[in-house]
């Protein structure tokens, strides 16, 4: 087949993805080898691949020289998309089919991955039976996580309602301001128990927070209407801090926007870097890396530029957005910039004197390990990772939901270098340390799912445990 031009997508032929060799490369997540495929089949060049997955030429290279090994779930996710896998192979891939409706019941999603299974006579004795259970994982586990990631976990219909709920749309609307002090007591528990990982309180609360913020905007003047700008700021962030844990992403958008929307009529520039904070992490969620880091760091400058003197709050915003931004390099493969981000972070951190949590950023020299071992493994680097991961004491994360992610990434980070059961202990240690940020986030669910695809003997039944435990098999 002769190469297309360079755009052109990838069209590797439906009986290509059925043959026995396929099969097995996707079993086995062989990259090289299912590049190699679209090559033969799909007449595919290394620069059709590189346009295609969003991998640069040179590492396609590497990749199909046996140089390069790809275990980064969202890059796993773009060569998937790149070449048009269809559902079946995605499923034994260990990747969501596109179309969700196949995994509508338990059943019919693994009988729909069953033809995808090589017969038993194709491995030697004592290894078939640890496929087989590898790919029940897959049908069954995988089935689960999906139905489960695209499913309200945790009570978002009503926050969706809220957000859609435009003005003259709803009855009843308060006629005279609510009360401030209030209003500023309901937000910080929102805040707080957001961070304490308490999703599903948290879910429950913010609709009605959110529709009598609403109102006090339309009720108040004067300083009593910038702080409650300021404070509908907060709360839309959390609204759509919430989201994203979710993996809702339109109405985290529109949260997100929300947020800045108060922030600017706030006329407080710590409250508008903030809100821009959950910005970037929308931007990033939708793979807009490049947008992301010059959001971050342009509100940084601005955010420092504005304060006549440093203050707590806005040292702690300045060096959390410079934290966003590294985290959106490091995603975009730029080192240099998450390096440099990174440092001028900590130099922050050095400047306000310790870890706090002003402007609910958790911000001090301890926020910036966490995200150095966060980066480092967004950019493949688990050994890094694991020993930014030792510098930290965990006695100087006060803020739950740091902790956690700290776990969540040692996860990651131990996954990727093969290290399965280290991998298992950090997630184990995360559930102790608050059980809905595995059960209620879907990028978790995959981790935890990947993890299953890939465990052999008791850890496989240990990672099925734990499944069972965050509810991806029912």
């Amino acid at each position: 087949m002769p190469p297309g031009r360079a755009l052109d997508p990838i069209d590797i032929p439906a009986w290509a993805w059925s043959r026995e060799d396929t099969r097995r490369l996707l079993q086995e997540r062989d990259i090289a080898g299912l590049l190699r495929l679209a090559q033969q089949y799909g007449g595919a060049s290394q620069t059709r691949l590189a346009a295609a997955t969003g991998i640069a030429q040179g590492r396609v290279s590497e990749i199909l020289n046996g140089r390069k090994q790809i275990t980064a779930l969202d890059v796993i996710e773009r060569i998937a998309d790149g070449l048009n896998m269809p559902d079946s192979a995605r499923m034994l891939f260990g990747l969501a089919p596109l179309d969700l409706t196949i995994l509508t019941q338990h059943r019919s999603a693994t009988a729909a991955a069953a033809p995808l299974v090589p017969p038993p006579s194709v491995e030697p004795d004592g290894q078939q039976e640890e496929s087989v259970k590898r790919r029940e994982f897959v049908g069954l586990t995988g089935a689960a996580l999906f139905e489960a990631a695209t499913g309200p976990a945790i009570g978002l219909e009503d926050i969706a309602s809220a957000l859609t709920r435009y003005a003259g749309a709803a009855t009843g609307q308060p006629t005279h301001p609510p009360d401030l002090a209030s209003l500023t007591k309901a937000v910080h528990a929102a805040k707080t128990g957001y961070q304490a990982c308490h999703y599903g309180e948290v879910a429950r609360r913010l609709p009605a927070l959110l529709n009598r913020l609403d109102a006090a905007t339309r009720l108040f003047d004067g300083d009593s209407l910038l702080t409650a700008h300021s404070l509908r700021a907060e709360a839309y962030h959390v609204a759509a801090s919430v989201l994203l844990k979710s993996d809702e992403r339109g109405l985290a958008w529109l949260a997100a926007d929300r947020s800045m929307q108060a922030a600017e009529n706030s006329e407080n520039p710590a409250t508008l870097g903030a809100s821009a904070r959950i910005v970037t992490r929308a931007l990033m969620t939708d793979r807009h890396y490049g947008a992301a880091t010059e959001l971050a760091t342009t509100m940084a400058e601005r955010v420092d530029a504005t304060a006549e003197e440093p203050t707590p709050d806005s040292v702690s915003v300045y060096g959390a957005l410079l934290l966003s931004g590294a985290v959106a390099a490091a995603k975009r493969e730029n080192r240099g910039q998450a390096r440099a981000l990174l440092d001028e972070a900590e130099e922050a951190g050095r400047r306000l004197g310790g870890d706090h949590n002003y402007q609910w950023t958790a911000f001090g020299p301890t926020n910036v390990l966490l995200h150095r071992v966060n980066t480092a493994v967004e950019m493949g680097d688990a050994g890094s990772a694991i020993d930014h991961a030792r510098q930290i004491r965990l006695d100087n994360i006060d803020v739950t939901e740091r902790k956690v992610t700290l776990f969540v990434d040692a996860a990651r980070a131990y996954s990727q270098w093969g290290k399965l059961d280290r991998a298992f202990e950090a997630l184990v240690t995360a559930e102790n340390l608050a059980s809905e940020e595995l059960s209620a986030r879907p990028a978790v669910h995959t981790l935890i799912n990947d993890i299953g695809t890939r465990a052999t003997g008791h850890l496989r039944g240990n990672i099925t445990d734990l499944a069972e435990r965050v509810g991806l098999t029912r």
